[in-house]
């Protein structure tokens, strides 16, 4: 009975440093890597329970990673150019922009020509 107050610490200690140390710079939560393995190494009961309350962001099973707060109301997925609300509009407008470039480089050809161009169905006069 006790081994077992010296073995759980330990084992917990042991399980929370190999977990910190494979746990990636990203996942980590409120402080770096290098001061977590201190913490879980010096504050020996306290430190492992930290770790795995608050110091590392754990994934859901079903879904991966939960999204934090603000990244609740983003979408999470690559969405294809047609099913993209966004880029079809910007499609919209530049077709526009375009239709109105092409009108107004017309009537500027014409405004030089003096309205006598190929498309003009007056007779030139003399």
């Amino acid at each position: 009975m006790r081994a077992l107050l010296f073995i759980v610490p330990l084992a917990l200690t042991i399980y929370a440093f190999i977990d910190c140390l494979n746990t990636s710079e990203e996942d980590t939560k409120h402080l770096p890597k290098i001061a977590w393995v201190f913490i879980i190494l010096l504050f020996w009961i306290v430190g492992p329970v930290v770790w795995l309350v608050a110091g590392k962001a754990r994934r859901n099973a079903a879904t991966g990673t939960g999204p934090s707060s603000w990244q609740r109301g983003r979408r999470q997925q690559w969405v294809a150019p047609d099913d993209n609300p966004d880029f079809l509009k910007s499609l919209k407008d530049d077709k526009e922009a375009r239709k109105a470039e092409k009108a107004e480089d017309e009537e500027e050809l014409k405004r030089r020509n003096g309205g006598s161009g190929p498309d003009d169905k007056t007779p030139p006069t003399s």
